[in-house]
């Protein structure tokens, strides 16, 4: 899947509220193209991290589809998921999601080990070197800062190379200045890996990195800004 191409159709999310239906997403299509770097913004309750959620098969919608590669998951069982998602997507959340009781190496380290890479514990080192945490690999996430936390996140994130790349408000818990330095980092990993990064943020600073933004409001695509060809676009 190392072209891999992501195509939302028609996705709605209904769910009941008071015995009454809320419509979470509506008729929402869009397409991103390998190695794209998308940016998905809108106020609160608008649907963004719905439909991250769809579009990485961790929840399924009321009606539409997503297809990677022309394969439309909902098709896949959730063994076939959980090897999609283990084997081509990776995550970034706001809340940084590390093993307390591993290091930052071995919280880098693990997803390599679980695919059973021989270099493992070298892989992850050269990462979290790529992240400026080299001399951090020893220390466990309550001995780290929330922005070096974050940044072992997105190193752990990128160490089986995935194809595609979701990230929920990854800022969402840090001051401005790491903010900005977590995202230039995790856009520059992304140049190099070639890697398909689809990122949820409210802050238009944030999405002014992607090539393109999406905005949702009440469940809807509002409006799209294209600020520069993909990487694919301008190799052909």
């Amino acid at each position: 899947m190392s072209t891999l191409r992501l195509e939302a159709r028609e996705l709605t999310k209904v769910l009941s509220s008071g015995g009454k239906p809320l419509t979470i997403l509506d008729r929402v299509s869009l397409a991103v193209a390998a190695r794209e770097f998308v940016a998905i913004l809108g106020p609160s309750g608008s649907g963004k991290s719905t439909l991250l959620a769809l579009l990485a098969g961790l929840d399924r919608p009321t009606s539409g589809s997503v297809h990677i590669d022309g394969r439309e998951i909902q098709d896949l069982s959730e063994d076939e998921l959980a090897i999609l998602r283990r084997d081509h997507v990776g995550f970034v959340f706001q809340a940084f999601q590390l093993l307390n009781h591993l290091t930052a190496l071995e919280n880098v380290r693990l997803p390599l080990e679980l695919r059973q890479e021989p270099s493992a514990g070298k892989q992850a080192a050269v990462l979290l070197s790529q992240v400026g945490l080299a001399e951090r690999g020893h220390h466990y996430p309550s001995q780290l800062s929330g922005g070096e936390q974050q940044r072992v996140a997105v190193a752990r994130a990128f160490a089986t190379r995935p194809s595609l790349l979701l990230a929920d408000e990854p800022t969402g818990n840090l001051d401005s200045k790491t903010g900005t330095f977590v995202l230039s980092m995790m856009s520059e990993l992304q140049r190099q890996h070639g890697t398909t990064l689809i990122l949820v943020t409210h802050d238009p600073a944030a999405a002014s990195l992607a090539d393109r933004s999406i905005y949702l409001l009440d469940g809807r695509v509002d409006r799209e800004e294209i600020r520069r060809a993909t990487a694919a676009e301008s190799t052909r």
